[in-house]
């Protein structure tokens, strides 16, 4: 089954690309993707790579994390799931007894 990995310390000039060769000497890549900014399109020195198998993603957090690409070293270790959006910016909130979207 396919493992999520977390990648930090990513050099901005990482690309997706590299990211994904790079891991590929740990095992098959399924994606790999350095995390932008929506509105410079800069990176914001994360991404996040999907492994073929959970055996390969825990290769590759004993092989890489640590090791150097692009001048950084990297944090790569299993991602945590994602958390659910409650608590993160409400759509609706209440204002005084007026109420309204926001």
């Amino acid at each position: 089954m396919a493992q999520k990995l977390f990648v930090g310390s990513l050099s901005f000039s990482t690309t997706s690309e590299g990211l994904r060769e790079f891991f590929g000497q740990a095992g098959t890549v399924l994606s790999a993707s350095v995390v932008t900014d929506q509105f410079s399109g800069q990176s914001r020195g994360f991404g996040f790579v999907e492994m073929a198998t959970a055996e390969e993603a825990d290769q590759a957090v004993t092989q890489l994390n640590g090791r150097m690409l692009d001048g950084r070293s990297l944090k790569v270790e299993i991602a945590k799931p994602r958390s659910d959006a409650a608590g993160r910016g409400r759509a609706f909130t209440s204002r005084g007894g007026r109420g309204g979207w926001r």
